[in-house]
């Protein structure tokens, strides 16, 4: 019997460190018979403008255009942090709070000065993710995940990116950024979500 050809899984992003721990966390959850690509495999594929209000709407949005693209699977996932006294904000904006798209420190320092009044008791927030997956015929499957904690008053830690060195995880004591990869990975939201979306992943890869 011909040896069964790995399947390639294409995810909606340019940033080769969400590539990497992408395979990290499909790995840890007994999903690594295939080979995830970054968008940057088909530099022809136009990026997408993520033009909806949910995380979920977004990360849809990326996943479809890809897989129409490029005849794949693929998966996409938008993220961000939600600070309860914001009343959820910086939520779908947060990679472009500061005005410009991708500019962590900028973000991250903008949004320290817009709580530097509010006490702990009130600084609570949470990671969001949803990740999708989207097939060449148009079927669909989008999860959640979460990671509720703590925003600090300084940035600690120089581990992750975006908001981690702000974000100190519920029950620990570090913040996101100190953690070690495994570790992030194991409670991140983002995570959480590709753990679950990992049956309809399996199927797909397998059909």
């Amino acid at each position: 019997m011909a040896p069964q050809t790995r399947r390639t899984l294409v995810l909606a992003t340019r940033n080769a460190h969400k590539v990497g721990e992408l395979n990290a966390i499909l790995a840890a959850a007994g999903l690594d018979d295939f080979d995830l690509v970054g968008a940057d495999a088909f530099p022809e594929v136009p990026d997408v403008v993520e033009s909806g209000v949910t995380f979920a709407e977004n990360a849809l949005l990326k996943a479809h255009a890809l897989a129409k693209a490029t005849g794949l699977p693929a998966v996409a996932d938008d993220s961000g942090l939600c600070v309860d006294v914001l009343g959820g904000a910086p939520g779908i904006f947060s990679a472009r709070w500061a005005g410009k798209h991708g500019d962590d420190r900028a973000n991250l320092e903008l949004l320290l000065a817009q709580l530097s009044d509010i006490q702990p008791p009130h600084r609570g927030a949470h990671f969001a993710c949803a990740a999708a997956l989207a097939l060449p015929d148009g079927t669909e499957h989008v999860v959640l995940g979460t990671l509720r904690g703590t925003l600090r008053f300084t940035p600690a830690g120089n581990g992750g990116f975006g908001y981690d060195p702000i974000l100190q995880p519920d029950g620990y004591e570090v913040t996101c950024a100190e953690l070690t990869p495994d570790q992030k990975n194991a409670i991140s939201h983002r995570g959480e979500a590709f753990r679950a979306l990992v049956p309809a992943l399996r199927e797909a890869l397998q059909a």
